[in-house]
């Protein structure tokens, strides 16, 4: 894909990797709508802010209509990994989902006949590690970003005959806000946008940015005892 040709839309570009993925994608000469909740919160001059909340269909659709040069989607906003499938809120489970899975196909549905009327692009769905590993203390997020997963697969079907090629981020912990209490390595969101700019460069169906997603993708075959070898 020839970036400096392209028109990009990323979602959840305001701040942490949405606004690292932009300011990487402006780096190679694309054109950039930076999409956010509040517009007024992105600071990354040379992109465009536009207003979009993936969870409220009228915004999508409004963000579609206020466009019309997309060749180049990028889900990326997302909420924190903090529910517990069985002690939350209900409704913290629920938004997970919401945002994940149903707010990611929103923006696609509303944004790939516009990619295909442009001649076709891509898409690239922000996933994880944690869309084939699951820890219970955030569980309700593994199971979203699996479900994302499976989206992405349906899609990267369904859209190839418009000429719109989907691929799919996997990525362990990133030193971002959204996850500034986990205890663990984190990658620069940096290194991690120009890892996954270079994959849409090249046509990837999946990439796959560093150990942790390499060994979670590697650890499927193995099954459950691979999986979680400390079940009894």
């Amino acid at each position: 894909m020839d970036l400096t040709t392209s028109t990009a839309l990323v979602t959840g570009a305001n701040r942490g990797f949405g606004r690292a993925l932009a300011a990487e994608l402006l780096s190679r000469g694309a054109t950039v709508y930076a999409a956010a909740r509040n517009p007024a919160h992105v600071d990354l001059p040379g992109a465009q802010p536009i207003a979009l909340d993936i969870t409220d269909p009228v915004s999508v659709a409004a963000a579609a209509e206020a466009t019309g040069d997309v060749t180049l989607l990028i889900n990326n906003a997302g909420s924190a990994p903090v529910a517990d499938l069985l002690v939350s809120d209900p409704d913290a489970i629920r938004l997970e989902m919401d945002t994940h899975y149903f707010g990611t196909l929103s923006v696609v549905r509303n944004f790939a006949p516009q990619i295909a009327a442009n001649g076709g692009g891509a898409i690239l769905n922000v996933l994880s590690g944690l869309s084939w590993v699951s820890f219970p203390e955030f569980g309700a997020y593994c199971a979203a970003k699996s479900a994302e997963w499976s989206l992405t697969n349906a899609l990267r079907l369904q859209l190839a005959d418009q000429g719109i090629r989907v691929a799919g981020l996997h990525v362990g912990y990133m030193d971002t806000d959204m996850v500034r209490d986990v205890d663990a390595a984190k990658s620069d969101p940096a290194d991690i946008a120009r890892i996954a700019v270079d994959g849409i460069a090249a046509d990837a169906y999946e990439i796959l940015a560093d150990s942790a997603a390499r060994q979670a993708q590697a650890a499927l075959s193995g099954g459950v005892s691979v999986l979680y070898p400390h079940l009894p």
